[in-house]
């Protein structure tokens, strides 16, 4: 088998975070159990760009179970964890990831996962699918999966440009996905890794959160509960509003970048803090991103206007600017919550990786049916994994009589 790890002695440990975050992942645990007795991805080969960390391994671990050959590769150069890569491999599952690795190394690693000529991608940021429609154009799957709002907006942009190849389900697009996820996941995980490089009081600190879609919407109400006074930064009128009667300070960039204690940018786009930001902002602000790509801070203009540059915490580094004032950076830029901390609780990634599993059982089910096209998971299978965790957490849906269920698919009753 190959496979390239930084520490296999850190198997054990992996191993045992691994049971642990499974104890946390009902819903997966109920699929897994069921591919097991029916191996519905008998003799199919995956091929997943992931974050590697113990909540994506007991996906993959439930995709093996369910008859599938699995390859895994990281999905962010920081998102690693090491023990997990570890225990992976330990178990028999090829992975390609080093946390820390340099672009060289990470673009090898997806170039391995695809020499196993995959029947069915999965991506986190379309970095993948990406390669497939670039240098890997002689591979053809029957399908691929994407995890996360960043990459269904390239892959829609793919579509879009007519070069799109092969049908994608967009799993970020399954309510059980962004509404959970990404709000819950991102809002709790976010703050977690924002806290862990900088150990920094929330309460009271102004935060200005830069984008204000389901992520935002998330690290506003954490940091919000934390007892910071948000202020949200938006270019959608809607969600601006939202925000707004959400009972936040809605201003424009320039206007929130004096005021700001810590700015978390949650955009999915290339460079919404830069250097007219940096030039008035307040002493020992700290900037921390949790979109998925290190775009959303133009930290090169911050580089050239630092005279200084040193890490002064485990991801957390100081820049220090030509009139004495230091602006902190957490995690290089990279994704906070999987950079400085262990991104989102195995409770939520439970939804998200159960459309994950069947996101590809679904693709194969659908084999040789499907244009190339972005396609949203069925809602029956959405409702499925919610009605699943929801019982799993002592709640129940309120069945509906027969008399209902005719009111509401008929026309002629009124007042």
């Amino acid at each position: 088998m190959n496979y390239d790890i930084a520490d296999a002695t850190l198997a054990e440990y992996g191993a045992r975070r691994i049971r642990w975050s499974g104890t946390r992942m009902p819903v997966l645990a109920s699929i897994r159990e069921r591919f097991r007795d029916e191996k519905p991805l008998e003799g199919l080969r995956i091929g997943a760009c992931l974050h590697v960390t113990a909540e994506t391994a007991n996906l993959m671990l439930a995709l093996r179970d369910g008859g599938a050959e699995v390859a895994l590769c990281a999905s962010n150069p920081l998102s690693t964890q090491d023990d997990v890569a570890a225990a992976l491999v330990a178990d028999g599952i090829p992975v390609y990831a080093v946390r820390g690795e340099d672009d060289e190394r990470y673009y090898s690693h997806i170039d391995a996962v695809l020499d196993t000529d995959p029947h069915i991608t999965m991506d986190d940021g379309a970095d993948l699918v990406t390669v497939l429609h670039t240098k890997r154009t002689d591979l053809t799957p029957i399908g691929s999966t994407e995890e996360t709002t960043t990459g269904v907006i390239r892959l829609r942009a793919m579509a879009a440009d007519g070069v799109l190849r092969l049908p994608v389900v967009a799993v970020n697009d399954s309510a059980t996905k962004h509404l959970f996820d990404n709000r819950y996941g991102t809002g709790q995980s976010a703050l977690d890794g924002i806290i862990r490089a900088s150990n920094i009081l929330l309460a009271g600190s102004v935060v200005v959160v830069i984008g204000y879609g389901d992520c935002g919407r998330g690290v506003a109400d954490r940091a919000d509960g934390a007892g910071a006074r948000v202020v949200v930064v938006e270019a959608d009128p809607i969600r601006a509003l939202s925000a707004a009667m959400d009972g936040y300070q809605v201003l424009t960039s320039d206007e929130a970048a004096p005021l700001g204690d810590v700015f978390v940018t949650v955009t999915g786009d290339k460079h919404v803090l830069g250097r007219r930001h940096f030039e008035v902002m307040k002493d020992r602000a700290i900037l921390a991103n949790a979109g998925h790509f290190d775009i959303e801070l133009d930290l090169e203009s911050l580089d050239a206007m630092a005279v200084e540059r040193k890490e002064v915490r485990n991801n957390l580094e100081e820049f220090v600017l030509a009139d004495g004032r230091s602006l902190f950076v957490a995690a290089e830029g990279r994704l906070v919550n999987l950079g400085a901390a262990e991104g989102h609780p195995a409770d939520v990634m439970d939804m998200s990786f159960s459309d994950q599993a069947l996101a590809a059982e679904w693709l194969l089910q659908n084999r040789g049916k499907l244009e190339p096209a972005v396609y949203t998971l069925p809602e029956e299978l959405d409702r499925e994994v919610a009605l699943i965790k929801l019982r799993d957490m002592g709640g129940d849906i309120e069945p509906l009589t027969e008399e209902q269920i005719k009111y509401l698919a008929s026309w002629q009753e009124g007042t």
